[in-house]
Parts: structure tokens; sequence; C-alpha cells
């Protein structure tokens, strides 16, 4: 038992010190595992830094339409838990949506929001708005808020193709359901800085739909260049990353023969080129 000397003056309330301040002092010293994010869980159970986690997505616009692509690694902490995880699905027929953060959340948030757009098409008998579909992804993240704050966080990002004004359409959210519309291209997952200054320099806007994808798997390469949670293409077992493309002909996912050479391509133009193509300067 601490004395009263070493608690008086940090102890908030207590033997006349009025101090709060110093609280969060007190409890390193004394009681550490008190600290938020500290707690000590019971013998034998996971820790969060156990739990497989998803990490980069990347979309890109294109005149008409929209690409969205992810990478195939999920990690436990320092570990590689999976490396042909897929982490891009369709939504419905005009809309993808693609995951980050805590995999085993995110796939089941995934699969309900699949399931409420199908339902309310067969309810109503069309399809919900693009930015219907963005607002009820938004309430289904915030329902998630308690977890988040636990550190099972999972962060979708959701694109679409817009019928009304023809073109393509990104949304990103945050743990707390915040819901962003993003121009032009988006990142999300702990590889998305790198992933994001790659794009900042390959992005056109006349970029043809074969061209935006080519994009997606460069700044893929990028982000898995410098985020060891980011896995890269893997020629030798075959395993790319998922590309997908919405346009008024609906969601398609591109083909392992498609998206294979796109990243064969890619590694071949590294050989020369480590640090990927060049913006022009002027």
């Amino acid at each position: 038992m601490a004395s009263q000397d070493a608690l008086g003056g940090r102890l908030p309330g207590l033997f006349g010190s009025p101090d709060t301040s110093s609280f969060t002092e007190f409890l390193g010293a004394y009681a550490p595992d008190a600290l938020p994010g500290r707690r000590v869980l019971p013998q034998g159970a996971v820790g969060v830094e156990e739990i497989p986690h998803a990490t980069t997505i990347v979309a890109v616009t294109f005149p008409g339409g929209v690409v969205m692509a992810g990478d195939r690694r999920a990690t436990a902490g320092h570990v590689i838990a999976q490396r042909d995880i897929e982490k891009v699905f369709r939504a419905d027929e005009f809309s993808a949506i693609a995951i980050a953060g805590t995999a085993g959340i995110g796939l089941e948030l995934m699969r309900l929001f699949q399931v409420e757009l199908e339902h309310y098409e067969k309810r109503e008998g069309r399809t919900l708005s693009i930015e219907g579909k963005a607002n009820r992804l938004a309430s289904m993240v915030r329902g998630n808020l308690g977890m988040a704050m636990q550190g099972l966080a999972v962060v979708p990002l959701f694109a679409g193709y817009d019928e009304v004004e023809d073109r393509g359409r990104i949304f990103s959210y945050d743990p707390a359901g915040g819901r962003y519309e993003e121009r032009e291209f988006h990142t999300i997952g702990s590889g998305s800085p790198f992933a994001r200054g790659s794009l900042k320099k390959l992005f056109r806007a006349d970029l043809s739909a074969e061209d935006a994808a080519l994009v997606c798997v460069q700044a893929l390469y990028d982000a898995a260049d410098d985020d060891s949670a980011t896995g890269g293409p893997d020629l030798t077992r075959g395993i790319f990353p998922v590309v997908a493309s919405v346009t008024a002909d609906g969601y398609r996912r591109l083909g392992e023969d498609e998206v294979g050479a796109l990243a064969r391509s890619v590694v071949e133009g590294r050989y020369e080129a480590p640090g990927g193509p060049t913006a022009p300067l002027r």
C-alpha cells in the first residue's frame, strides 16, 4: 500500500489535493493496467494485435465509372496472417465496397450491407440511390463504434456508378460513422499515405478504365514498397490484387489473367525504374 506522502498531492481529491492534472501520472505510477488501452486480458485470451487486419485499398475515378483495388495481405501484429485475403467486393449491381481494419468485423459488415441492399431492391422494386447506400453504410460503421474504441475498428471504402450523374463516385468513412465524398481518387489502410502519393502523380482526368486499373496496381505496389502490412504482387504464388470496375454496365471484377498481366507489367517496369513512373514536371 502506497504511503500517504506518496499519494498526497497526486491522487485528485485525496488528502486535500485538488490537482486533477496528475491523475494519469498517478495511474501510470501505481496502477498502469488501469490506464486506457492497458487492460490486462485473461490468461489465454487473444489480444487485439493478434487479430487479422486488412490493409490497403485504392479507388480511382475515370470518365463513366470508378475502379477499386485492394492488396491481398492480412497481418496479425508483425506476422502475415493470410496472403490471399480478398478485401474488395460487389455491394450491388452498381457499387463496390472494400474494407480495411479488423478483418472479421469488416467481412461481417460487408455481408450485412450486401443483404440490406438486396432486401431494399426486392422490397421497393428498384435500387437504392448511391447517396442512400453511402448513408446506410455510415450508420452501420457507427454501430461498431463501441468495438472501435476497444481497438477493433473497421473502415470501409465505398464506390459506385451514379446513374443520374453518369459518373463514378467515392465515399470514405471514419470509425465514428462520418461519411465523406472524395474527388478523383482515395486510399485507406496502413499503406494509404504511400498509395495516395503515387496516385497524385499518376492520376489523369481522362484515364480509360484499363489505365485506371493500371494506376491502382502501381499505387498498391508503391504502398507495398514502403509498408510492411501491404502485400505486393506475388508472381511466384500467382497472387495479385483484387481489381474491380463499376460503370453503367454494372460491377465487374477483372479476371486473374487481366490483373496478372497488369501486375507483371508493373513489376517488369520496376526493374528499370524502381521508383515507378514519373510525372512530367511541366
